[in-house]
Parts: C-alpha cells; sequence; structure tokens
C-alpha cells in the first residue's frame, strides 16, 4: 500500500486526506494546532452554533455541494434569503445591491439600481465598455485592473471592491479573475464586451443564488470529514508542526522525521525559531458576533447584509461588511428565539487588533446600528464574541517532489480550494495506477 503524508488539516488538508485513503494510500494527516478546519470553525453565542470563519460557498462548478453530497450533506445544503444584499456608498447612503453583476461587475451599467450607487456619469464610463474591442484588457490577470480598464474607477472602487472585500477579504486589485471570476476574460474575448461577458455568465449559471451554506454552519463540512478520516483509518496528529518538507520525507518540530512516498504540503510550515513567547501577527481579519433582542430587525430593513464601500470616516475604524446571520439564512431564524437576531460584521484586522473587546463591542453596535438604519442600544445585546483571522497564505515556493495545495495555490473561496485538491489528488492517484 503506498502511503502519504498531508501536512495540513484546514479544508484542502482534509480533503486531500480523504481522496488519498480511499484511492488506496496509508495516510497521516499532521496538524500544527488543537483542531481540524483551519478557517471553517464553530463557536458559541448565546446558546447558538455558528460559523466562526466561513458561512457559505460559491455555487459554481458545483464543487462544494458535490463534496456535501459525498459527506452525507446533500439535504443540508441551504439557499440563503432571496433577499439580497445592499451597499453602502462611500457617502454613507444604502441601496440594494444591483442584481445584474457577477463580483459587483455590473452586467448593465446603465441600469436604474447602477446609477443609484454610483452616478450617472460613473455608469456612463462604465457603459463605455461596450464601444470598446473585446481584446481591451483581456490579458489582465488582476480583477481590479481590467475592471477599471473596462469601466471606470468608481464602477471598481463603488461596486466591485465592496463584494470583493466582503466576500475574500481583498482588494480586486489583489485578485486573479481566473481564479474568482473563471470564464470571464474567455467569455469578454467572445462576447465582446464586459458587460456582455458577465450577462453571458449569469444566463449560463445555475438556477438560484450564487453562493449557498449548510444546515447547522459550514464547519458540518469539517466535522463529516474528520468523521470519515477516522472510519477509513487516517492517521491524524494534532499538535504536530512541521518545519520542513521534502521528497518523501517531513521534519516535525520536536525534530522527528516522518517518511513516506508522497508528500503534500497544505499549510505554511512552522517556524523552527518560533516560542511560546513571540506575539501572533497582526491578525488579516476582525470578526464581531453580536446577537441582540430586536424586534425592530425582524423585518429584514437591509436585507441578508451590507457590504461598505471604502471612503472617508471620521472614526478610527468602521466596519467593511455585516451579514444579518437570521435574515440570511432560515435554518438559523427558526433556531433563534423570537425577536432575536445575529449580526456578524467584519473589521480590518490591523485597526481592529488594537482595541479591548469592550471597544470592539461598543463599535460593532454603533456600526450595526449605522448600517442597518435602526438605533442599536446596548441593553439590546444578549451576546458578544470576537474571533481573529489570519490573511490568505501567500504562494508557496515549488518543492520538488512535494504536492501543494490550499488556498495559497488556489486563490481564496471554498470553491477555489476543492476544486484544486481534487485535481492534485487525481493526480497522485493516477501516478499510482500508473
Amino acid at each position: 500500500m503506498p502511503s502519504a503524508i498531508v501536512v495540513g488539516g484546514g479544508i484542502a488538508g482534509l480533503v486531500m486526506a480523504r481522496d488519498l485513503v480511499l484511492g488506496g494510500f496509508e495516510v497521516t494527516l499532521l496538524e500544527a494546532s488543537d483542531h481540524l478546519g483551519g478557517k471553517i470553525a464553530r463557536h458559541t453565542v448565546a446558546g447558538l452554533v455558528l460559523d466562526a470563519g466561513a458561512e457559505s460557498f460559491a455555487t459554481r462548478h458545483d464543487t462544494v455541494a458535490h463534496l456535501a453530497r459525498q459527506l452525507g450533506l446533500g439535504s443540508d445544503i441551504a439557499r440563503p434569503n432571496p433577499q439580497g444584499a445592499w451597499l453602502q456608498t462611500a457617502e454613507g447612503r444604502a441601496y440594494p445591491l444591483p442584481r445584474t453583476g457577477i463580483l459587483g461587475i455590473p452586467g448593465t451599467p446603465l441600469a436604474a439600481d447602477v446609477i443609484e450607487v454610483v452616478g450617472f456619469w460613473a455608469a456612463l464610463r462604465g457603459q463605455l465598455d461596450e464601444l470598446m474591442l473585446g481584446f481591451v484588457g483581456s490579458k489582465e490577470r488582476s480583477l481590479g485592473r481590467l475592471v477599471r480598464r473596462r469601466m471606470g474607477r468608481r464602477v471598481l472602487e463603488q461596486l466591485v471592491a465592496p463584494v470583493t472585500l466582503g466576500i475574500h477579504s481583498r482588494h480586486p486589485d489583489e485578485l486573479d479573475v481566473d481564479v474568482v471570476a473563471p470564464g470571464l476574460r474567455a467569455a469578454m474575448l467572445d462576447t465582446g464586451s464586459l458587460a456582455h461577458a458577465v450577462r453571458e455568465l449569469r444566463d449560463a449559471a445555475p438556477a438560484g443564488t450564487a453562493v449557498s451554506g449548510i444546515v447547522g454552519g459550514m464547519f458540518e463540512l469539517v466535522e463529516a470529514l474528520a468523521r470519515d478520516l477516522e472510519r477509513f483509518g487516517v492517521t491524524v496528529r494534532l499538535k504536530s508542526p512541521v518545519t520542513a518538507v521534502e521528497a518523501s520525507f517531513v521534519t516535525l518540530l520536536d525534530g522527528q522525521l516522518l517518511e513516506a512516498d508522497q508528500v503534500v504540503l497544505a499549510a505554511p510550515l512552522a517556524n523552527p525559531l518560533a516560542t511560546t513567547g513571540q506575539p501572533d501577527p497582526t491578525p488579516a481579519i476582525v470578526l464581531a458576533t453580536l446577537v441582540v433582542d430586536a424586534p425592530e430587525l425582524d423585518g429584514a430593513p437591509r436585507g441578508t447584509g451590507v457590504l461598505v464601500a471604502r471612503g472617508s470616516s471620521d472614526a478610527p475604524f468602521r466596519a467593511k461588511a455585516l451579514t444579518h446571520a437570521t435574515a440570511k439564512w432560515d435554518w438559523l431564524a427558526e433556531r433563534a428565539t423570537p425577536h432575536r437576531h445575529v449580526l456578524r460584521l467584519s473589521y480590518d484586522g490591523a485597526a481592529a487588533a488594537r482595541v479591548s473587546d469592550a471597544q470592539l463591542r461598543g463599535q460593532a453596535l454603533h456600526d450595526a446600528g449605522e448600517l442597518l438604519g435602526i438605533a442599536l442600544v446596548e441593553v439590546s445585546v444578549v451576546a458578544f464574541a470576537r474571533v481573529e483571522w489570519s490573511a490568505p497564505s501567500s504562494r508557496p515556493e515549488p518543492i520538488d517532489g512535494v504536492t501543494l495545495i490550499g488556498e495559497g495555490v488556489a486563490g481564496t473561496g471554498l470553491a477555489a480550494v476543492i476544486a484544486q485538491v481534487r485535481v492534485a489528488s487525481g493526480g497522485l492517484l493516477e501516478e499510482v495506477e500508473a
């Protein structure tokens, strides 16, 4: 039986370990922390078990839903409330997010809901995309540069950036268009404009929303994967940081050397010089969860949440996005008591990491009221929780004989990560069969 060592117990490492053990490998999975799942995690706030990290997944190509069905969770796939989200402009006004777009890129730049957000002249600039030749900007790999060149700066900053910052925690300039919007550049060349490409991709997409979730929380995926690994005989070792990998060998922090036929790296390596007394690196994202008793939110005044355009603000920091979770997910609303609502706000880690929990709680309550258009008071807060997440992994350097997987290779988002893992695991299984 061939053997494999998978380094990293996030979603990428878990899926890879499952694929390999089902393909006949003897698999050992090494995880540096004391738990599996990485950024797909759970926490309990006011008696409600909630996602502490990712709370939905992109439905494109059926990648995540297919995994959920393999894990026996097919009947638990949940669609969000079709009301959709709102967008707050840099000037502080709130509007429903235009519906004919992909990642905020408008399929009809002169549509009334687009003009309402960016203004007539910016929408007219976006419409100029229709007059350009299809190859203009087609070689741009950056989503930001592509949209800026085709539709202008204001469409980029007022529509696209709030969406990508809310979904991927990155500005469009930092995102690879082929990863976050596969097929968009090819469709632009084929149809002759970016707007036409957006409409074509939307028309070709399966009916329904672009995202889905799992009843109970996305962490159900991790727990189902962990059960499968135990059932199929994968050796899982927690608190086992790895400092070096090479073809057929891994070195643990304690100096132990492990050998296998295949080595898969699904997480950054541990720093061999690190000490427990070192401060944690500044987080990229800080999530503040508020559970409030507020009957005035029963009508979901801002749909499923609010995305915030960057702009001037006197506050030292403010929320980048708000998810009204009990309005977004029917299953969660059913588990909460009447008039109880779960609000999740995301903040830039560099600013929010410097403040205390009490300060963050106060800021989150203020921001939630401002974004939802409702005056929320301290007495309405039932519970508060804070979670910090590191920045997405940077692309690792190639290592001879080692298979690299994870968000550093695939880009952010469950759909991208799982799709890349499935290609990599298929390649390793083919090698064994050959």
